[in-house]
C-alpha cells in the first residue's frame, strides 16, 4: 500500500447533488491508500467569501480549489485534497473546502448544518471564514454550531446523555478569519491582538430580546466546543474589481503588501499549530482511518440517523485491530523464521526465542490496536499466535527427526554392513557387536545440535536392533548358556535405562514448556498494564485539561454577570471531579486481559497462571 497517493488537485468526497448527501468512492479510495497519520484542515463560511483562496494558499498550488467571480457558489458538498505536509515529516495535510453555507440555490437548508457538522467531525483544525467583522450578524450566521449537539451524539447508547463537554475531546482546534477587515483592532482606547479581538467578541452579552440570547447561545457553544481559539483579520487583496474576480490568476506581487503577510502568517500557524486528527486516548487517524469515520458519518447521515463519534471509532477500531492481529502474527512469524535455526539444539533454546518474539509480536498489537474492550481481537492473536508456535515445533520435530535419521544412518553404515555380511556370527561375534554398536552410539553423542527428537531417534534405531542382537547373541558358541542368560537380562536392563532417560527428558521438556507459559503470562500481563497505565494518563490529562477549561468558563461567565449559567457549571464540574475521582479500572482491565491468556494455556498451566495473576492483582 502507498503511503500517500499523489493528488494533482482536489477531489469532490461528499456530494451534494437533488438535495442528498452521497460519498465519491474514488476519494473514499485514494484516503485509502493514505497510511500515514493526517492533519485535517477544513473552511466553513459563506458562499463567496473566499474560503477556497485560503485553501489553495495552504496547498501551496495553483490551480486548486475552484474559485468564482459571480453570485453562483462554485463547492458543491466537500472536496477534498491531499498534499505532503510541509513541516511534518510522514503526515499528509488533509485540506477540505466545503459548499458555502447560506447557498439560496441549496433546496435542502438542512445539508447546510449536516456539511457544518461534518467539517467539524472530520477536521483536527476547522476554519470558520466570514467578511468584515465579527458582530451580531455574524453569531446569527454562525447558528449551525449551536445545533451540534442535535447532529452529533458522543455516546451510542440513545439510554446515555451526551455530556456537553465529551465534545471537547473529540472536537478540533477553532480558527476565524475575516476577510476584508477595515476595522482598528482597538478597544477602549488601547491597541489589541487578533485573538483578543476574537475573545471580546465572544463575550455573552445581556439577554435583553431573543436575538441577543439565540447570539449569546452561539457564543456560548463556540467558548464551550472549542477550547482553543485563533483569530486572523484580512486587509482586501486588492481594490481592483478585475484583479478580484479572477484572483487565482493573479500575480502574488499584484495583491496587497498586507494581505500577502497576513496570508504568510495564516498558512504558516497552521503548518506549525494545525494537530494531527486524533480520536481521543492518544488515538492517531491515518487517511485510511479518516475513511472509515467519513464513510461512517455519511452513511448515518443518509440513513436518517444521527452521526455516533463512539460508532464510529468502534467500526475504526473493527478495521485497524484486525489489522493489528494480522501486522502482529505476521511479524511473530517473520521473527521466528529469522531467529529460528532448524532444528534447535534444545527445547529449551526454541522456547527461548518463541517467548523473545511473543512479546515483540504482541508489542505490535498493542501498538496498533484500540478500544479492544472485551478483549477479542486480542484472543484472536492469541489463538493465532499459539497455532503459529504450534506449528513451528512441529517443524523444529521434523527437521530434527530428518537431520537424526540422516546422521544415524551414516554412522552405523559399517555396522549394518558388518550384519549383512555376517562378519558377527562367528565366535565372540556378540562381543564384536556390542562394541561396533557402542561406537555407532558415541559417534552419535557426538553429533551437534541433533535437536529434540536425537533420544527418540536413537531409541527407535536400538529397539531395531534387538532381534538382530538377539539372533548375534545366541548363535555366539563362545558363551555359554549362563552367560547368554546374564546377556539377555543386561540388554533388558540398557532398554528399561534408556526408556527412563527418554522419560525423563520428556518431563523436563514439560516443565521447560510450563516456566515458559509462566514467564510469558508475566511479560504479557505486564505488557497489558504497561499500556493501560499510559491509556489512563492520556484519560487523565484529557479529563484534567477539560475540566481546566469548564473552570476558566465557569470563571469567566461570573465576571460577565451570569451568576445561574456559572453556578449550573460550577455544579458540573464538580460531578467531573466525583468522577475523576472514582476512575480506576485497571485492575478490572487486566483481569479481562488475564482471561484471554487463559483461553490458550494448557490445563496443567491454568492453576499456576490463575494463581500468580492473583497474587498480583492483590499487589495493585
Amino acid at each position: 500500500m502507498a503511503s500517500r497517493p499523489i493528488m494533482k488537485g482536489p477531489i469532490c468526497l461528499v456530494e451534494n447533488q437533488n438535495e442528498q448527501l452521497r460519498l465519491n468512492p474514488e476519494a473514499l479510495n485514494l484516503l485509502n491508500q493514505i497510511s500515514q497519520p493526517v492533519v485535517v484542515v477544513a473552511i466553513v463560511g459563506l458562499y463567496r467569501t473566499g474560503k477556497s483562496y485560503l485553501m489553495n494558499c495552504l496547498a501551496g498550488q495553483k490551480p486548486g480549489f475552484s474559485l468564482g467571480s459571480t453570485v453562483r457558489s462554485e463547492t458543491k458538498g466537500i472536496w477534498m485534497w491531499c498534499v505532503p505536509h510541509p513541516l511534518k515529516p510522514d503526515h499528509t495535510l488533509v485540506l477540505l473546502d466545503t459548499e458555502g453555507l447560506g447557498d439560496t440555490e441549496n433546496g435542502n437548508p438542512k445539508n447546510d448544518s449536516w456539511i457544518f457538522a461534518l467539517a467539524v467531525l472530520l477536521s483536527s483544525t476547522f476554519v470558520y471564514n466570514n467578511m468584515c467583522t465579527i458582530n451580531h450578524q455574524a453569531m446569527e450566521q454562525l447558528h449551525y454550531v449551536t445545533e451540534l449537539t442535535e447532529l452529533i451524539r458522543t455516546k451510542s447508547s440513545r439510554h446515555e446523555e451526551d455530556d456537553s463537554t465529551e465534545y471537547v475531546g473529540f472536537f478540533p482546534d477553532f480558527v476565524w478569519t475575516v476577510r476584508d477587515f477595515t476595522l482598528e483592532l482597538k478597544l477602549d482606547g488601547r491597541s489589541i491582538t487578533e485573538d483578543e479581538y476574537l475573545e471580546n467578541a465572544l463575550k455573552l452579552i445581556p439577554e435583553k430580546n431573543s436575538k441577543i440570547k439565540d447570539a449569546n447561545l452561539c457564543r456560548e457553544c463556540i467558548r464551550r466546543f472549542f477550547p482553543k481559539r485563533k483569530c486572523f483579520v484580512f486587509d482586501r487583496p486588492t481594490s481592483d474589481k478585475h484583479l478580484l474576480h479572477h484572483i487565482e490568476k493573479v500575480p502574488e506581487e499584484q495583491l496587497d503588501a498586507n494581505f500577502q503577510k497576513q496570508a504568510k502568517t495564516f498558512c504558516s500557524y497552521i503548518f506549525v499549530h494545525a494537530k494531527t486528527k486524533t480520536l481521543g486516548l492518544g488515538i492517531t487517524a491515518t487517511g485510511n482511518g479518516l475513511a472509515v469515520l467519513v464513510e461512517s458519518y455519511v452513511n448515518a447521515i443518509e440513513s436518517g440517523a444521527v452521526p455516533c463519534l463512539e460508532n464510529a471509532v468502534t467500526t475504526l477500531a473493527q478495521r485497524e485491530n484486525l489489522v493489528a492481529v494480522q501486522k502482529a502474527a505476521d511479524h511473530y512469524n517473520a521473527l521466528m523464521v529469522q531467529r529460528l535455526r532448524l532444528p534447535t539444539d534444545t527445547l529449551q533454546e526454541f522456547l527461548d526465542v518463541h517467548v523473545t518474539c511473543e512479546k515483540e509480536a504482541i508489542a505490535v498489537f498493542l501498538e496498533h490496536s484500540f478500544k479492544d474492550e472485551n478483549q477479542e481481537f486480542h484472543r484472536q492473536l492469541m489463538v493465532t499466535m499459539e497455532k503459529r508456535k504450534e506449528n513451528f515445533v512441529k517443524q523444529n520435530e521434523e527437521a530434527s527427526d530428518k537431520y537424526c535419521h540422516a546422521e544415524l544412518k551414516k554412522l552405523s553404515e559399517t555396522l549394518m554392513r558388518s550384519i549383512s555380511r555376517g562378519i558377527f556370527s562367528v565366535p565372540g561375534g556378540y562381543r564384536l557387536y556390542l562394541e561396533a554398536k557402542e561406537n555407532v552410539e558415541q559417534a552419535y553423542s557426538q553429533v551437534p545440535r541433533k535437536g529434540v527428537k536425537a533420544n527418540e531417534v536413537l531409541q527407535k534405531f536400538l529397539k531395531s536392533q534387538v532381534a538382530v542382537e538377539e539372533s548375534i547373541l545366541q548363535s555366539d558358541k563362545a558363551l555359554t548358556e549362563g552367560e547368554k542368560a546374564i546377556a539377555v537380562e543386561r540388554a533388558k536392563v540398557e532398554v528399561a535405562e534408556k526408556k527412563n532417560e527418554l522419560l525423563k527428558q520428556k518431563e523436563k521438556e514439560q516443565q521447560q514448556k510450563m516456566e515458559a507459559y509462566e514467564k510469558s503470562f508475566k511479560e504479557h500481563i505486564a505488557q497489558l498494564e504497561a499500556k493501560m497505565m499510559k491509556e489512563r494518563e492520556i484519560f487523565r490529562k484529557e479529563q484534567e485539561r477539560i475540566l481546566e477549561h469548564e473552570l476558566k468558563m465557569q470563571k469567566e461567565l461570573l465576571e460577565e454577570g451570569f451568576e445561574k449559567k456559572s453556578e449550573e457549571l460550577k455544579r458540573a464540574i464538580k460531578q467531573r471531579q466525583q468522577e475523576m475521582e472514582k476512575h480506576s479500572g485497571l485492575v478490572k482491565l487486566l483481569e479481562a486481559a488475564s482471561d484471554v491468556l487463559m483461553t490458550i494455556l494448557p490445563p496443567a498451566v491454568k492453576l499456576l497462571a490463575k494463581g500468580l495473576e492473583m497474587l498480583n492483582l492483590r499487589k495493585k
